[in-house]
C-alpha cells in the first residue's frame, strides 16, 4: 500500500485528489493540509511514502517544506512530488535541487497522477525529456554555479568512465531503456549503472543526478526549448 500525504491549500483539490488516490486499490491517503508546516510536522508524524507538494502555500511555501522534509533522516523513505498551476523553469530546477523527486502541473491526467505516483515509489524520477529540456534552459541563464569553478561533488572521482557516460545520458533525460540502446547494454545494466552511481554521490534519486550531471560539466546547458 503507497501511503501518502496531500498539501495544497485549494481544499477542492485536495478533495479531487483524495478520492481518485483512495480509489486506487494500493494507494491510501493518509493526511492532508493546506500550510508547508502542516506538511512538514503531518510528514514526520504519518511518515507517508509519497507527498503530493503544491508549490505555493501560506505558512511556508512546498519548497521549503520539501527541503526540510528530505532534510530529516527519519523520512529517509519519503519521495515528494511537486504540484502547481504553471511549468515555470524556476519552480522545475528549484523543486529538484530541492531534492523531489517528481514535478506535475495540476491538470494533469489522473492515469498520469496514479502513474507518476509508483514511478516514485520504486524509487525513480519523474523527469520527463521535456522537462528536462526546461531544466537545461533554466540552467543555461540561471543562477547556477557549476562544480567546475570549485570543488568536485564528494564521490565523482569514484565513478568509473563508464558510469560518466550512463550519468551523462541521465542528464540528458534519458531512461533506462534509451540508456542501454545508446550504450549497447542491457537495461539491468543500465540500472545498475545507475544504481551504483546513485549510491556513489550520495542522491536520493534520478532527479539530482540531472541536476549533478549539468553542475559537474559532465552535461552543457543548452537551449533547447
Amino acid at each position: 500500500m503507497i501511503r501518502i500525504l496531500l498539501a495544497d491549500d485549494q481544499t477542492l483539490i485536495r478533495a479531487g485528489f483524495k478520492a481518485l488516490l483512495d480509489a486506487e486499490p494500493d494507494m491510501e491517503v493518509v493526511a492532508q493540509c493546506g500550510t508547508g508546516q502542516d506538511a512538514v510536522a503531518l510528514a514526520r508524524t504519518h511518515r507517508p511514502d509519497v507527498v503530493l507538494m503544491d508549490i505555493r502555500m501560506p505558512g511556508g511555501d512546498g519548497l521549503q517544506a520539501s527541503t526540510a522534509i528530505l532534510a530529516d533522516p527519519a523520512l529517509a523513505g519519503t519521495r515528494i512530488i511537486i504540484l502547481t498551476t504553471f511549468e515555470l523553469d524556476e519552480y522545475i530546477l528549484a523543486a529538484v535541487r530541492a531534492g523531489a523527486s517528481g514535478f506535475l502541473v495540476k491538470d494533469t491526467e489522473p492515469a498520469e497522477l496514479i502513474r507518476a505516483i509508483k514511478v516514485v515509489h520504486d524509487g525513480d524520477a519523474l523527469l520527463s525529456p521535456s522537462v528536462t529540456r526546461r531544466m537545461m534552459a533554466a540552467m543555461a541563464v540561471a543562477t547556477v554555479r557549476p562544480f567546475t569553478e570549485g570543488p568536485p561533488p564528494p564521490g565523482l572521482a569514484e565513478i568509473t568512465g563508464r558510469e560518466r557516460e550512463v550519468l551523462a545520458l541521465v542528464g540528458e533525460g534519458l531512461n533506462n531503456a534509451e540508456i542501454a540502446a545508446r550504450l549497447f547494454i542491457t537495461p539491468l545494466t543500465a540500472k545498475t549503472h545507475v544504481s551504483r552511481i546513485m549510491t556513489k554521490l550520495a542522491v536520493r534519486d534520478r532527479a539530482q543526478l540531472v541536476v549533478l550531471a549539468y553542475e559537474s560539466g559532465l552535461v552543457r546547458p543548452r537551449w533547447n526549448p
